[in-house]
């Protein structure tokens, strides 16, 4: 008997998961960090924090009764958030703080590769462009505005890969990540030379991993170093992991066939696989062997969704935490017919099916006897149209969406849980007490030892426990026209929000003079 362990390094913290190797959960620990937000658009985290959150929260997990009694550590798997990106030096030492992945500073360089898409077929795989959000533009951007750190760094990499060298003292980049945030071929197994030279990021190649694995392969062992930081006694196998959302189809148990996976907490991404690729300009993808080898990902997701649900009732109303089951209970009283509210939840741009990244959040028939609970329900009402949003574009790409599984943030929030289902008009599955992302880690884990053979036969191994939400019927007919207010006001307000993001803040180096290296 042995123990899995699994990491989920998320946008607000690190929390680690234990499991035994047929999958039961022993526990879990998290440890949070902070973002930095120094201009509008911008969030930054130091990748030592992660770092730090990780060895404290393993070492709690691992000294628990229930873990020591089941054994030794036998794997480690990781997954992150994509599109955060780390810039460091030959030792894996920050030379700046982490651009995260809902930072939006890479957005004209995103618009530099969709002026390339016909040059360049595989920019297909990802609807024409890259995202303001992922590694290529982003490291772009470094380029530009902040030479000397981008001269000076040997590795700009995703937080796994940074997170697989912390453990293993290897750079092996993930084949999820590379595939699905900076265009590697995985059909011809290599980087994509001729349009990083386009775009004048030919020396990028460089400073990505030595190595593109793909999930459930092996990364190497746990290194002394990193196993004395963990409190870990033995040198286990450490799995390639991938991204935090998109592992979760892992752990989704049931049938595959028009799978969904939706995990909806600080963002939701959106994601699913399908067995022939579909072209479109709404949808990122589809990106082949991505997760599984002979399926292609498509993925969408919305950048903000738990966060403006954070926003509004902890920073904006002032609501302490503990205090929000009430102002949740308060506005799921409110009459969705009668508020007169309508709000948008573009707060840091939108990733689908816009791909706009100057997009921002908006209120619109506020009055002075508007109050808390009527805002509250507003802006619950305007993530539920962007998953709607969402889902809708993959049905118009030829998606199939049969089966809708929520997981993430959501599951604490039964008003966010119930007006989604009563917006998209359709039942949903919701994962039950669990993080689907430590739960697939454990598939991918057991992948990499040996204790299953495939990642497929390790997700039927691991089904989660979930339960059905059903939409009200009397509410489906009134959140129709909720929804066609929401297109609508996307449409009106869309040019006005982009000309005021364009007259923002010049680009320059942002953060950096606050962030000091420690050697």
């Amino acid at each position: 008997m042995g123990i899995l362990l699994t990491i989920d390094l998320g946008t607000e913290g690190a929390r680690i998961g234990a499991f035994t190797e047929d999958g039961t959960p022993l526990g879990t620990a998290h440890r949070p960090y902070s973002t930095h937000h120094p201009r509008p658009g911008w969030a930054e985290q130091d990748p030592r924090d992660w770092w730090a959150a990780i060895t404290a929260a393993t070492r709690q997990l691992l000294d628990s009764e229930t873990c020591r009694i089941a054994g030794r550590v036998i794997a480690i798997a990781a997954s992150t958030t994509a599109s955060t990106v780390a810039v460091v030096d030959a030792a894996g030492t920050p030379l700046r703080p982490a651009i995260l992945w809902m930072d939006a500073r890479g957005a004209a360089e995103s618009e530099q590769t969709a002026r390339l898409s016909l040059q360049h077929p595989i920019l297909e795989w990802s609807g024409g462009s890259d995202a303001a959000e992922w590694l290529l533009p982003k490291a772009m951007w470094l380029k530009k505005n902040d030479p000397d750190a981008y001269r000076s760094a040997a590795r700009i990499v995703e937080a796994v890969d940074y997170l697989t060298f912390r453990l293993t003292g290897r750079w092996v980049g993930s084949q999820m990540n590379a595939v699905c945030k900076y265009n590697y071929d995985t059909i011809e197994g290599r980087f994509p030379a001729e349009l990083y030279a386009a775009l004048g990021m030919d020396d990028l190649i460089g400073k990505l991993p030595d190595e593109i694995v793909p999930v459930g392969g092996v990364a190497g062992t746990l290194t002394e170093a990193a196993a004395a930081d963990l409190g870990i006694e033995d040198r286990p196998v450490v799995a390639v992991g991938g991204i935090d959302a998109h592992v979760s189809l892992l752990a989704c148990g049931g049938n595959v066939d028009g799978l969904v996976s939706i995990v909806s907490g600080t963002s939701s991404a959106i994601v699913t696989e399908v067995d022939r690729p579909t072209t479109s300009n709404e949808v990122w993808g589809p990106y082949p062997d991505a997760l599984n080898h002979d399926k292609w990902l498509v993925e969408g997701g919305q950048v903000t969704s738990g966060s403006v649900l954070k926003w509004t009732g902890e920073s904006i109303m002032g609501v302490p935490r503990g205090d929000l089951p009430a102002l949740i209970d308060q506005a799921g009283a409110v009459d969705p017919a009668s508020h007169g509210l309508r709000a948008l939840d573009y707060f840091m741009g939108n990733r689908t099916p816009h791909r706009e990244a100057r997009l921002r959040g908006a209120v619109i028939g506020l009055t002075l006897g508007t109050t808390k609970a009527e805002l509250y329900r507003a802006m619950v009402e305007a993530v539920a149209c962007g998953t709607r949003s969402v889902i809708d574009s993959f049905e118009r790409s030829g998606v199939p969406c049969a089966r809708l599984v929520f997981s993430g943030g959501i599951e604490r929030n039964p008003l966010w849980q119930q007006v989604t289902v009563d917006v998209l008009g359709r039942p949903a599955e919701l994962v039950i007490g669990e993080n689907l992302t430590l739960r697939a880690c454990a598939v991918i884990a057991a992948t990499a030892a040996g204790i299953v053979p495939s990642l497929r036969a390790g997700s039927r191994l691991f089904a989660p426990k979930v339960r059905m939400m059903e939409p009200e019927p009397k509410r489906i007919a009134v959140y129709e026209k909720t929804f066609d207010d929401y297109q609508r006001l996307t449409a009106v307000l869309r040019p006005i929000m982009c000309d005021a993001a364009d007259g923002g803040p010049s680009k320059a180096q942002g953060g950096r003079a606050a962030f000091q290296v420690v050697q």
